[in-house]
């Protein structure tokens, strides 16, 4: 399974994504699970009542959004808000598959790709890993405060149970303007291999390349 992990936050936007989080009333994550997640899922969630995005919600948006690797990796179209999960000791999610679409009226998206942005420093809490089902076995991800994976909102996955401490996340959805995930792999390698054909690569290479990338990505995107 193809997925990518990648620092979005530096430590002093980690700091004040915490504070604002400290600051806010979280409610039981049931309230937002559909079907048999609301079956498994036992976490708490920032309470939302005015639907209005705060600066922590602009901060993670305008870093997917501009971050280069999941620019190339996920071809957002349209990314939700964050959601902010609190696991507290006892507490976890069980295995699930995320929604094919998300939100009401025109704020409604399929949503192609899953994000979660680690918020707590690994070491202050036990177990909570996102563990991802994979054809290879499952594949545990306990990553570094500011740091994000992006993975097929296709995937089957859980969070561990936490057995000491806190552990805050954001997590989301993406809606990408290349709806295959296989088109979306091979546009991803062919545009590693075009940024090392430029700086490495005969002039003739790297054109060819960026001739193929260029038109793949044309027959790709649906925009």
């Amino acid at each position: 399974m193809n997925f990518q992990v990648v620092r979005i936050l530096e430590p002093e936007e980690v700091l004040g994504a915490q504070a604002s989080l400290a600051r806010q009333t979280f409610v039981d994550g049931k309230l937002t699970a559909l079907g048999l997640a609301r079956q498994v899922k036992n976490n708490l969630q920032a309470s939302r009542a005015d639907g209005e995005p705060d600066p922590v919600d602009q901060l993670i948006l305008a870093a997917l959004s501009h971050n280069p690797v999941i620019q190339s990796f996920a071809y957002p179209k349209r990314i939700t808000p964050p959601l902010y999960n609190r696991y507290e000791s006892g507490m976890e999610y069980g295995a699930h598959v995320d929604s094919p679409i998300m939100g009401t009226g025109a704020n409604q998206l399929r949503t192609d790709l899953s994000w979660t942005i680690f918020l707590s420093d690994p070491a202050s809490y036990d177990g909570g890993e996102l563990i991802l089902e994979t054809a290879f076995g499952e594949e545990e991800i306990k990553l570094d405060a500011g740091e994000a994976i992006v993975y097929p909102s296709t995937t089957v996955h859980r969070v561990a149970p936490v057995t000491r401490g806190v552990r805050l996340a954001a997590v989301g959805w993406m809606q990408s303007a290349v709806a295959d995930d296989r088109l979306r792999a091979i546009l991803f390698d062919l545009n590693k291999a075009v940024k090392q054909a430029e700086e490495n690569g005969p002039h003739d290479s790297a054109l060819l390349l960026n001739k193929s990338y260029s038109n793949l990505l044309r027959y790709a995107l649906q925009l």
